[in-house]
């Protein structure tokens, strides 16, 4: 009864030429038309609300993607400026070192002289003081016999001519030994005050040269503690790699080449134990300027992108690099110089490349989409290896980034990090 109440027995009459026809619409059959039309109505509407999402989805998304690429290239421009100004810091900061060093060489020479100056004056002085020593002994000596001749002659008047000329001229003698000696001991204080007066300057560039010392002293230990301690994050011997560095520079001179102040024969002194110890942190920087160019202290990506999944732990399993991920086709380029070793299919990496550096290092480029270089080839830092792709054990188009050391697998933020902070 309630389904007739809503939905009456109807007849749909049907005329044509030749006669005339009915069909009778019983209560569930209207229902069931009813609820059919509903049904379709409803899907329809549903449906076009889900289209109407998803394009205002795809927009935001779209624009999310637009600014964070924006961000991305901020970034990098930022990076980037900053790099150049480091870089600009470095140089105008090694030709302040050089510029102080020649200083402290034309420093030292000048203590040297300085110094043999000095001990001439010492020597010139024990001279003086014994000529005048002597002097005033002959002194004496000649007023000791003026006295027995003065006696001589009160004893006996009948002295003769020649022992009056013995007295005159044993008086004209002690007169002149009488000035020699003043001057003697004039020219004794003035050299003791030019003693003085040198003594002040010496004092005075030791200070100045102490100042430099000092300067310098700091700038090493800011400039090499931080390389030091980045080779150490990365899990590699530093004492070994600066050796294998220095073993490999071909060639003589340089800032391989030990260097020391002359001496002159003497002993070393404290100044120059300081330049040379200066010069061997210079030298050891050097050698780090050198590995860091053989490590792989770059990004292999270039382009804009963003970083997915970083080293460690990720759902219970041990992730050993680091993704970027960017559109498909996105250059991939290699972080330092070395040698092809692998350049093919590996289950779970999918295409890899595996590229041998110096000091034990090996790096990883996985899930490409494509080869630029094959088993054997020698290949350069920033030189185009692959691009990006989605092969192998992969959810969505990405690189995986690893960074071996001895065999064993390193964060490869502490060497792109590097890049960026040290360098």
């Amino acid at each position: 009864m309630l389904l007739e109440r809503h939905f009456p027995e109807r007849r749909l009459f049907l005329r044509s030429d030749a006669d005339t026809r009915f069909i009778r619409l019983r209560p569930v059959t209207q229902m069931v038309g009813f609820a059919g039309a509903a049904a379709i109505v409803a899907w329809a509407i549903i449906a076009t609300s889900i289209l109407l999402m998803d394009s205002i989805g795809s927009g935001n998304f779209r624009d999310q993607a637009k600014r964070d690429q924006n961000a991305y290239e901020r970034r990098l421009n930022e990076l980037s400026a900053e790099r150049d100004s480091r870089a600009a810091e470095a140089l105008a900061a090694q030709e302040r070192f050089n510029a102080a060093l020649s200083q402290i060489s034309i420093m030292q020479s000048e203590l040297l002289n300085s110094e043999t100056r000095r001990r001439e004056l010492e020597t010139g002085i024990e001279v003086i003081q014994t000529t005048l020593r002597k002097t005033m002994k002959d002194r004496e000596a000649a007023r000791d016999k003026v006295a027995e001749l003065s006696e001589g002659g009160a004893t006996s008047t009948g002295t003769s001519a020649t022992d009056d000329a013995a007295v005159n001229f044993l008086t004209t003698a002690l007169e002149a030994t009488a000035q020699e000696r003043d001057q003697v001991v004039a020219d004794a204080q003035d050299a003791l005050v030019q003693a003085d007066e040198m003594k002040a300057e010496i004092e005075e560039m030791a200070d100045k040269n102490d100042q430099i010392f000092r300067q310098l002293e700091e700038a090493m230990t800011v400039s090499v503690k931080p390389l030091d301690k980045m080779f150490k994050a990365a899990g590699m011997n530093t004492d070994r790699i600066l050796n294998e560095v220095r073993k490999g520079y071909s060639g003589q001179g340089g800032p391989l080449m030990p260097l020391s102040f002359s001496t002159r024969g003497n002993a070393e002194t404290a100044d120059t134990n300081r330049a040379n110890d200066i010069l061997k942190d210079m030298d050891r920087l050097n050698l780090y300027r050198i590995a860091a160019q053989k490590a792989p202290f770059a990004n292999p990506v270039k382009s804009s992108f963003r970083f997915t999944s970083g080293f460690g732990y990720r759902w219970g399993r041990m992730h050993k690099g680091t993704d970027f991920a960017a559109p498909h086709g996105t250059p991939i380029y290699s972080t330092a110089d070395g040698v092809v070793t692998h350049a093919g299919w590996l289950s779970g990496y999918g295409k890899l490349i595996k590229i041998q550096h110096q000091f034990g290092i090996e790096t990883r480029y996985a899930h490409l989409s494509k080869f630029r270089v094959k088993v054997g080839q020698r290949v350069s830092r920033g030189q185009r290896i692959g691009d990006m792709g989605n092969t192998g054990r992969s959810t969505g188009t990405h690189l995986h980034y690893e960074v071996r050391v001895g065999g064993k697998a390193v964060n490869p933020m502490i060497f792109i990090k590097a890049a960026n902070d040290v360098f």
